[in-house]
């Protein structure tokens, strides 16, 4: 909060795209609580109007998530940033998905910082987001992002400023305080500098 009893992100809206099942269980809600805690309004865009069953590991059945809308109805108009959590079957089924790739495609054209984690960068390969960006992802990604001309780095987090919009990316849910961080700091004004 800052010194004038507002949080830092007041007025900001966030928007999050996930499928109905698979969705990493913390990629999803620990961003979603960073991003509130900050002040900001988060949406949850699936694609069925109908809650989302998380997975812990891939494996495990983990918290269930309410969605406020679908993929189909989302645009990117209203919204501050989006956000992709990871996944390995939310993500191959969200790099398939045609809404999936309209939306991240209207953040990046209107200029507004596009964030991804884990499996999520997959969604940036079949958007066309990866060529000539610096970027991380689950290390098993790496020649998919290089192979779509993008320059893989292992780190917990790459805020890449160089293009057209901010690029956030991180590696794994061990990274998740950093890539939370670095999009409340982008929506705070921070990437605009960098």
């Amino acid at each position: 909060m800052s010194s004038d009893g507002k949080n830092a992100l007041d007025g900001k809206h966030v928007l999050v795209l996930t499928t109905n099942y698979g969705t990493e269980q913390d990629e999803l809600k620990k961003p979603m609580a960073a991003l509130r805690e900050a002040g900001a309004r988060v949406t949850v865009a699936a694609q069925k109007d109908e809650p989302v069953q998380t997975l812990v590991s891939d494996r495990q059945p983990g918290a269930v998530v309410q969605v406020d809308t679908t993929l189909t109805k989302a645009t990117a108009d209203g919204f501050d940033a989006v956000v992709v959590p990871g996944g390995t079957l939310n993500a191959d089924q969200l790099r398939t998905d045609d809404e999936a790739r309209r939306l991240v495609s209207a953040f990046a054209e209107a200029g507004k910082p596009v964030a991804a984690i884990c499996h999520g960068p997959w969604l940036l390969v079949d958007s066309g987001l990866a060529r000539d960006r610096k970027l991380t992802s689950y290390p098993s990604l790496r020649p998919d992002l290089e192979n779509a001309g993008g320059q893989w780095v292992d780190q917990e987090v790459v805020v890449d400023t160089s293009g057209t919009h901010p690029l956030i990316t991180s590696r794994k849910p061990d990274d998740l305080d950093a890539f939370a961080a670095a999009i409340v700091d982008a929506l705070d004004g921070g990437a605009e500098q960098g």
